[in-house]
């Protein structure tokens, strides 16, 4: 039951992030937002998430993890509340900034605590949460289509999130005591040398061989993964020419094919080596993404972006799996390692919003190429891992 409760928790969270992603027109239309708004709105919550999200990863190896996730779900709760009744960019602003650390709080610490149950089977175990994910990625602008569709809106359909949110949450409250997360009663009283001790393991981590390739790698991968995402629909609309509702249906179709490429990819795991798969993949990569953005015609440009949500399959799951790897016996330092990369990481969407606002978001587009170039380069070489 309790890997069921993860998986929910994750299919949640990016049922949300599709939804919001596939928004992103008509915020910046309700809003009136320019390119450099939208990259505050997608990059200024993460910078303040750097700043708590570690030291929830750090208590959660040496304290109270079920609290942790608890409370994190009351504030995932309260900012997707704050969303749909937002009417200013300050608000919305805040109910993101919010959002960002509850999520850490609420959906990383249940995918450590996923990782923990079951150590030898880290890869097929993130390859599920990765399919869950990608299932919510694909469900959210098909829920925002039809919230539009049938007069709800996305601020309704943020209420609805809100209650699938709250029912996950007591899901956790009435079984994730006794399963796969300790008793509070086991746990020590939070205290300073608590914290200290976690934080002394967390820099020690730091220092272990290949830590640093993975965490980099993971958010150079995210180029090809969310940060796409989130200027895709944008990009059908301000370069492509298309409605916003056909860049919904861009965007689904994106997230679909990817969603089976992920369903596909848990049964290739137990007979292939994740690392030797990815290192083709890119290689795809590399090719379709300059002919998704050089070929002429809606059409073709569809099938092309189908492509390479199919071959983003892996992409999350393979990394993450093996940063998972380097880290064994502190799964909440997890949390410190993505918030340290994040530095990078929050960036880049940032950096693309800048580029687009200055030069236009069609020549924007080529820095993702970035992405399956980082992994080319830095991905060890198969005499050493496979």
């Amino acid at each position: 039951m309790s890997q069921w409760i993860y998986l929910l928790i994750e299919l949640l969270d990016e049922l949300v992030f599709g939804a919001v992603s596939a928004l992103m027109p008509v915020l910046q239309d309700d809003f009136q937002l320019n390119y450099i708004q939208i990259g505050i709105l997608l990059s200024v919550p993460g910078y303040i998430s750097i700043f708590i999200e570690p030291v929830l990863g750090i208590l959660s190896n040496t304290w109270q993890r079920r609290r942790l996730i608890l409370g994190g779900g009351i504030f995932f709760i309260s900012a997707l509340v704050l969303t749909a009744i937002s009417r200013s960019f300050e608000l919305l602003l805040f109910s993101f900034i919010l959002f960002y650390p509850a999520s850490g709080a609420f959906v990383s610490l249940s995918q450590t605590a996923l990782m923990d149950e079951q150590p030898q089977r880290r890869e097929q175990n993130m390859a599920r949460w990765t399919f869950a994910g990608s299932l919510g990625v694909v469900l959210g602008p098909l829920a925002l289509g039809a919230a539009i569709h049938i007069g709800l809106g996305w601020r309704g359909l943020h209420l609805v999130f809100a209650a699938i949110a709250l029912a996950a949450l007591l899901l956790v409250i009435r079984y994730l005591h006794p399963l796969g997360i300790r008793r509070e009663e086991e746990e020590p009283a939070l205290s300073p040398a608590i914290f200290l001790d976690g934080l002394k393991s967390a820099v020690a981590t730091l220092r272990r061989p290949n830590v640093m390739r993975y965490m980099l790698l993971l958010e150079f991968a995210d180029l090809m993964l969310d940060i796409l995402l989130a200027f895709l629909a944008l990009y059908f609309v301000d370069v492509v020419g298309v409605s916003p509702q056909l860049a919904v249906i861009a965007v689904a179709i994106w997230t679909a094919v990817g969603l089976l490429g992920d369903f596909l990819l848990i049964p290739l795991l137990e007979r292939v080596s994740g690392l030797a798969y990815l290192r083709f993949s890119v290689i795809v990569k590399l090719i379709l993404f300059p002919a998704f953005l050089l070929v002429p015609g809606l059409t073709f440009k569809l099938i092309l972006l189908g492509l390479l949500g199919l071959f983003n399959a892996g992409w999350y799951a393979i990394l993450k799996a093996e940063l998972y790897k380097t880290i064994p016996d502190q799964s909440g330092t997890m949390l410190v390692l993505d918030n340290l990369s994040a530095v990078i990481g929050k960036s880049l969407p940032l950096a693309i919003a800048t580029v687009a606002y200055f030069f236009g978001l069609e020549t924007a587009m080529w820095a993702f190429l970035f992405g399956p170039l980082a992994l080319l380069i830095g991905l060890p070489r198969p005499d050493k891992h496979d």
